[in-house]
């Protein structure tokens, strides 16, 4: 090969891979928060696991990614002893999230778009349950980490109990639908 097809090799087809970098999660140190919340504002927190993850990137914006959760390491965080016990029993029951026939979630990302210096406007689907639905996300890059922040609808996962979606005049037994997810990702 000449050293001008080289070159043009090079532009062409180098610039690409240059460009395109996937980069694995680093499980120990990445964090995953959970929050639900009654109608009273009463709130229950907790943390769940990563199995595994990775993001692609492309012409700096995430191209793809997919990221699997232990859904047996639900854990409650705002309660101690046996009530702790209890509500972890239950959140991870078929009331729930059915932990024993359905143990891992998983969200893919299939697009991003910057939408302002180090943040993105993520695109994927969420599976829990074997129920996938599309989600958007915001996902910011700080210094060594990245920050995301997703809000699902356990209604539409079947995750039924005390949910106004399912059952009416449940007063202030009424459970929000809407579950907060909070990460810090760390990335090798």
């Amino acid at each position: 090969m000449t050293i001008i097809k080289q070159l043009l090799y090079f532009i062409c087809f180098g610039t690409f891979f240059l460009s395109a970098q996937k980069t694995t999660l680093n499980i120990e140190r990445s964090t995953l928060k959970w929050k639900g919340e009654q109608i009273t504002s009463k709130t229950h927190y907790g943390s769940l696991k990563f199995v595994s993850g990775e993001l692609s990137f492309d012409k700096e914006l995430i191209s793809s990614g997919k990221f699997i959760v232990d859904m047996t390491s639900l854990t409650v965080e705002d309660l101690v002893g046996s009530s702790k016990k209890k509500l972890e029993g239950h959140l991870k029951s078929d009331d729930f999230f059915s932990v024993s026939s359905h143990n891992k979630a998983k969200l893919t990302i299939s697009s991003s778009v910057k939408i302002k210096a180090n943040t993105y406007l993520a695109e994927g689907d969420l599976t829990i349950k074997n129920i996938l639905h599309p989600v958007q996300f915001t996902i910011q890059k700080e210094n060594t980490f990245w920050i995301a922040n997703l809000v699902f609808d356990r209604s539409k996962y079947n995750v039924q109990f005390r949910s106004g979606n399912f059952f009416e005049n449940l007063g202030d037994k009424l459970i929000l639908d809407s579950i907060n997810l909070d990460t810090t990702l760390f990335f090798n």
